[in-house]
């Protein structure tokens, strides 16, 4: 195989420029992060000008080669979706093949010469997924690819079960795809599946309310004090009634994504550097931490509500600049907006307990203003996969090109990784 992309390839026009991404979790058995798949699409603004979906993808890849694909998926694997025009070319050579899994689109056609070309490029350390199904074509493919995906959408309960041994029997690492709920997650790990995609851990099981912990009773009492304008001294005190909290607070203000540039030892200082805006973010993102878990064990709703928020004040940023206040209540509203799931209670309960401006409870409770259209953007790209495009309509109604979009995206992706790394 070659390393680089023939002559041929390498002069083709790549047409497609204006596209935006989107990533789903890949979870463990334990919750923690395995990896992501990587979602792109191209956005309807104008023509596009696709001569084959080589040629779009091709585009794609070299987007995402120019932004950087490290800022997509941090040290996680990434799972990208190819077609058979694709794997006959060698658009994908500058991924890292030991944290790529090129995933086989149900179109792919298992011939002999793509049957070969999947032999040719697993001796040269590339992995594959595919979907599963109970059929002759699928097991054409099984010996070659080292990851099955079912689909609980698609695939019925008899096939599920009749499947499961099977790929597990054949020493393949099983992914429920389009998990959706506590239950069905609670389901496929008694089947065995290996990993799990969809927003399982993003949906409250219960709506009766959950009793907070001592460090989340705190981290809202704080909150409290700081939009009551509490002093400097009685937040310090009040921090430091609590030693966890303390310690994450120092430990949070040291990360890279804070900025600090210099080691910072005490409360008191922590408290200066950052100022009251920062002070209250960082304790909204505290409360998604789960005690005595790091880095990407961690609660996998801390990685997406501060991505998801980070983004939005992103964008809050580049569509009303000369608003900085706009950016920090795009941000509250972000990281607010799956607290209903943290603490299992209606998000009406939610916005009475936390103090919160009448534009930040417009867009939680409704989805309603400026702040209510961002987050609306923000969740419409998680779930990008689900297939219906709520996307480009979002982008048209915001004035946002694609490639703004993709490159605000990878920032989030790449400060929300940040802070799952290092926090807590």
């Amino acid at each position: 195989m070659n390393d680089t992309a023939s002559s041929e390839q390498a002069t083709r026009p790549l047409r497609v420029r204006d596209f935006f991404l989107g990533r789903q979790p890949v979870l463990d058995r334990n919750q923690a992060l395995f990896g992501y798949e990587l979602l792109f699409r191209t956005s309807a603004q104008g023509p596009a000008e696709i001569e084959s979906n080589l040629s779009a993808t091709a585009s794609v890849i070299a987007h995402a080669a120019q932004f950087g694909l490290t800022r997509a998926i941090g040290d996680a694997t990434c799972f990208l979706n190819v077609d058979a025009d694709v794997l006959m070319s060698d658009i994908f050579a500058f991924l890292p093949r030991e944290r790529t899994v090129l995933e086989l689109l149900p179109s792919v056609e298992p011939t002999e010469a793509l049957l070969w070309r999947l032999a040719e490029l697993s001796r040269h350390g590339y992995r594959f997924a595919a979907q599963g199904a109970d059929n002759a074509q699928f097991q054409r493919l099984l010996p070659l690819v080292s990851f099955i995906k079912m689909d609980l959408r698609s695939l019925p309960v008899v096939a599920l079960l009749g499947l499961v041994p099977k790929v597990r029997e054949a020493g393949k690492k099983l992914i429920a795809e389009k998990v959706e709920t506590p239950q069905e997650y609670k389901s496929c790990m008694d089947l065995g599946f290996d990993y799990f995609q969809g927003y399982y851990f993003a949906k409250p099981s219960v709506l009766g309310g959950r009793k907070l912990s001592p460090s989340q009773a705190a981290l809202i009492e704080l909150m409290h004090m700081i939009t009551s304008d509490a002093d400097n001294a009685a937040i310090e005190r009040a921090i430091k009634k609590d030693v966890t909290l303390a310690v994450n607070l120092l430990r949070l203000v040291n990360t890279p994504a804070a900025g600090a540039g210099r080691r910072i030892e005490s409360i008191s200082q922590a408290l200066i550097l950052l100022g009251r805006r920062q002070l209250q973010r960082w304790l909204q993102i505290m409360l998604y931490a789960e005690p005595g878990t790091r880095g990407h064990n961690m609660n996998p709703l801390l990685l997406l509500a501060s991505t998801r928020a980070r983004l939005i004040e992103l964008l809050a940023q580049r569509l009303r600049p000369a608003q900085r206040q706009v950016a920090d209540i795009a941000f509250t509203v972000g990281i607010m907006s799956l607290m209903d799931t943290l603490f299992c209670i209606p998000m009406a309960d939610i916005v009475e307990q936390i103090p919160c401006v009448d534009e930040v409870s417009c867009a939680l409770l409704g989805r309603d203003g400026f702040f209510g259209e961002l987050l609306k953007l923000a969740e419409a790209i998680e779930r990008m996969e689900e297939g219906e495009d709520l996307v480009t309509p979002a982008l048209r109604e915001l004035s946002i090109r694609g490639d703004d979009l993709a490159e605000l995206e990878l920032t989030a992706f790449e400060w929300g990784d940040s802070v799952v790394r290092y926090a807590i």
